[in-house]
């Protein structure tokens, strides 16, 4: 009973977001160039959200599985939606680029 709850106002458990990656997730770090620099998780591709919507072309594969990243959880959470809007399936919001590095 507690599932259909769950289902029916869209609260999923969080995905096992190490086995995506070895699954051939890709991460996208969607902060600017200079807090990337400042850390980052590694192998994960930085393109900023202002600049996101113009460099979709980085992302070909509509159906790889994408994970967004970025300081909090605030604008990973606008570049998923902006990138379901485009036509990408398979879409997960990491939240913080911290919190999600170490749960892989």
């Amino acid at each position: 009973m507690l599932d259909k709850i769950k289902s029916f106002f869209g609260i999923a458990p969080a995905p096992d977001y190490a086995q995506l990656l070895k699954e051939g997730a890709i991460i996208v770090d969607v902060r600017t160039k200079g807090e990337y620099s400042g850390g980052h998780i590694k192998g994960s591709i930085n393109l900023p959200l202002n600049t996101l919507g113009s460099q979709l072309d980085k992302l070909k594969d509509k159906n790889q599985v994408i994970i967004t990243c970025c300081a909090s959880g605030m604008r990973s959470a606008s570049a998923k939606s902006l990138l379901k809007s485009k036509g990408y399936t398979q879409v997960y919001n990491g939240g913080g680029w911290y919190g999600l590095q170490s749960r892989l």
